[in-house]
């Protein structure tokens, strides 16, 4: 998978894993599985409340998820100078969408 690195208290994703509901951490997985196959050089960087992916060190995030009680909240950002969207996604809802958003940000953001 891609390169990670940890902020504050050097959390991995099983830890956070452990606080999330059963319906939502495969949910999560997918969609994180779906970051990384973006490339190399994704970075993950596991946060106390939220899971954010980066291409590149220098740009913020393409993906911020916030895993919530039955669903997860992701903030798709494409350009520092964009407002980002944020999409609710619930278990069992189709992803296709989300996908699209999620390969259009990181192909858009340099």
């Amino acid at each position: 998978m891609g390169d990670l690195i940890f902020s504050g208290h050097n959390r991995t994703y099983d830890d956070f894993k452990k606080q999330l509901t059963p319906t939502v951490k495969p949910l999560l997985d997918l969609l994180r599985d779906y970051c990384f196959s973006f490339g190399k050089n994704v970075i993950e960087d596991v946060r106390m409340h939220r899971v954010v992916f980066c291409k590149s060190m220098t740009f913020r995030f393409f993906a911020d998820m916030e895993p919530q009680q039955e669903s997860i909240l992701v903030k798709i950002r494409r350009d520092r100078k964009e407002l980002q969207k944020d999409v609710l996604i619930k278990p069992g809802q189709d992803l296709s969408e989300i996908k699209n958003l999620l390969l259009d940000a990181y192909n858009t953001i340099h």
